[in-house]
């Protein structure tokens, strides 16, 4: 997918010496349940991390510094719709994302990967997709996180299992009544063309 990068970021890019980084944006549902998909989403359970030392500001959100302990590998840039995943390793982690990995719905939660050069504000993103395993290795002194992040387009390969039947329709729209008059169309006679009487 092709995208364009801003020109201070391409700048920076072009010196002798460089600090890129990365960021990653898990969002996780908010504490009353509201998914990030869905309004009123304020992300007060949104967890963001960088590659680097210290809090950085992105945007208008603070990502918290990781330094060695975040690892991202898998991100591949692709001409068609193929889907593609990347992979975010994170050791050392505190109780907080522990108690996340571990009790929280995380599956098809949105995540994003941010490059970024240090000098400059400017970023880029690099992966956004779903959340799919995150799977805990526990090594007694250390417990690590690899979290698997799947393309968005991945769906495209999926069968759809929404019916176009009245009751699917209304598990996510339960005022409309647009389905309510399919089985009574479906043996109407409708009289087009010929004059009645």
């Amino acid at each position: 997918m092709t995208r364009s990068v801003p020109s201070d970021l391409l700048t920076a890019l072009t010196q002798d010496a460089i600090e890129p980084f990365y960021a990653v944006e898990l969002l996780f549902d908010d504490e009353d349940g509201t998914s990030s998909t869905e309004a009123g989403y304020v992300g007060d359970r949104a967890i963001r991390l960088w590659t680097g030392y210290g809090d950085r500001t992105i945007g208008s959100d603070t990502y918290l510094g990781t330094a060695g302990l975040l690892n991202i590998s898998g991100l591949e840039e692709v001409a068609d719709l193929s889907a593609k995943g990347a992979s975010v390793t994170l050791s050392g982690i505190s109780s907080g994302i522990m108690s996340l990995a571990l009790q929280e719905p995380y599956q098809g939660r949105q995540a994003t990967i941010i490059f970024g050069e240090r000098s400059v504000s400017s970023t880029i993103t690099s992966f956004s997709g779903l959340i799919d395993e995150m799977p805990i290795s526990d090594g007694g002194e250390s417990v690590t996180i690899n979290l698997t992040i799947e393309s968005k387009y991945i769906t495209l390969q999926r069968s759809n299992v929404r019916r176009y039947t009245s009751a699917n329709h209304k598990l996510r729209h339960p005022a409309d009544t647009f389905f309510d008059w399919v089985t009574q169309l479906a043996d109407a006679e409708i009289v087009w063309g010929r004059k009645i009487g």
